[in-house]
């Protein structure tokens, strides 16, 4: 089997046949999966799982009031004071979450 690539955009078109193998196998039942060569996902699976790298939530702008002596404390580390602030309420966030599973 050969190796085929196509660049964004010039996908070919979907044939008849093509399409008829996709129909047949979306109307396939789920119980005719073989899953026999996906290990199982257990707990000894997701000990050693970590978040993606990759990720970054998407930034939303929001009015916020804060308290002007928290303001200027944060201001006055200077540059970047908004997402030290952010990364200070995702920390608490993200304790409150741990706390609130145990």
């Amino acid at each position: 089997m050969s190796m085929v690539r196509y660049k964004r955009g010039e996908l070919p078109p979907m044939t008849e046949q093509r399409k008829a193998e996709l129909r047949a196998l979306a109307e396939r039942p789920d119980s005719e999966i073989d899953y026999s060569d996906i290990p199982p996902l257990d707990e000894k699976f997701w000990q050693n799982a970590v978040p993606n790298l990759f990720y970054r939530p998407t930034k939303t702008a929001k009015t916020l009031r804060i308290d002007s002596d928290v303001l200027a404390w944060f201001m006055q580390t200077g540059k970047g004071y908004q997402s030290r602030i952010n990364a200070i309420l995702r920390d608490a966030m993200l304790r409150s979450m741990r706390e609130q599973k145990v």
